[in-house]
């Protein structure tokens, strides 16, 4: 059964019963952080249909907002960039949160979620999962509930592979699905210029072209870099730099070649580093400090090679309770 039948299956079973009044907020908003896999090793297709990975999260400074109030009933509104482009009904992550989480404790998923977007949307930086991890901070908080953090992960799990990072932030090692944690210590602060595409790329395809390309290749089991973590460790920028790898770019680029456009165009503007993020279509570049970040997005925009161009930084921390 998967995560998402399993779910209906307890919904099915309980009573809803509403939120007791004197555990109810008036609202609650938390901001979610986007992510960069500065690693993305992809092992062969599993029976089950899923990868292997050891997928290395760093959280960038890159930001939605999702606003829990109280409803007759549960619903979904978004505004911000590409916000026509986010599903309304309950296939949206931050839907399927707060089912969850209600069906967990037998309440009615009875919410108003407001996402307020700024991570760029279908843009492999994880934008969906993070309003999952939001939305399910957000119901916990509204509701009086207070999970423990290892209930609220095991929720995130079962939502999808990215969403525990985006409960978690700052620098972590994913594996399994990428849904299995270690949080990784990391120094300083790296700078990133996000180059944002046209359109979206799916994830599913993006894996459908990795094994077609992978057809008949024997792929390594997938292992975090130890010069990777490393770097991330003592903070050191052109230890980073010399270290990213995504296993999906290839695959990415099959799918939207001109993406090498875009990795060219950064790349000669000064960026240490370009690689597409996760599944793409964004591409994200790591420079030395601000002011490259500033002169490497401007000559992205310049280029024509890319919608828009964002300056980040990283880490960031992992899902939080706005005052």
């Amino acid at each position: 059964m998967s995560g998402t039948e399993g779910a209906a299956a307890r919904a099915t079973a309980t009573v809803p019963v509403p939120v007791p009044a004197h555990g109810r907020a008036a609202g609650v908003t938390v901001r979610v952080p986007a992510k960069v896999n500065v690693q993305l090793a992809v092992g062969g297709a599993r029976p089950d249909g899923f990868h292997d990975l050891a997928n290395v999260f760093l959280a960038v400074s890159l930001f939605d907002e999702v606003t829990a109030t109280p409803a007759a009933e549960l619903k979904i509104t978004c505004e911000g960039p590409d916000a026509d482009q986010v599903p309304l009904d309950r296939t949206n992550l931050a839907a399927r949160a707060a089912e969850l989480l209600a069906a967990r404790h037998g309440l009615s998923p009875d919410v108003h979620l407001h996402i307020k977007k700024d991570i760029p949307v279908a843009g492999g930086m994880a934008g969906g999962s993070a309003d999952g991890a939001g939305a399910l901070l957000a119901c916990d908080r509204l509701w009086g509930l207070d999970s423990p953090r290892a209930d609220l992960l095991d929720i995130c799990a079962e939502l999808g592979s990215d969403v525990p990072f985006s409960l978690v932030g700052g620098a972590a090692l994913g594996v399994g699905r990428g849904e299995r944690l270690t949080e990784l210590p990391v120094s300083g602060t790296f700078h990133w210029v996000f180059a944002v595409a046209d359109g979206g790329l799916s994830t599913p395809a993006v894996y459908g072209a990795f094994d077609r390309l992978n057809d008949g290749v024997d792929v390594p089991e997938p292992v975090a870099s130890p010069a990777l973590l490393e770097a991330l460790r003592t903070g050191d920028t052109a230890a980073l730099a010399a270290t990213l790898m995504n296993d999906l770019q290839p695959a990415a680029v099959f799918l939207r070649p001109s993406l090498t456009d875009v990795l060219e165009a950064g790349t000669k503007a000064g960026a240490l580093a370009a690689l597409v993020s996760g599944s793409g279509p964004t591409t994200a570049f790591l420079v030395q400090d601000a002011a490259s970040a500033d002169a490497v997005a401007a000559a992205l925009i310049a280029s024509g090679t890319c919608r828009t161009a964002r300056a980040a930084t990283s880490p960031a921390p992992g899902a939080a309770v706005l005052a």
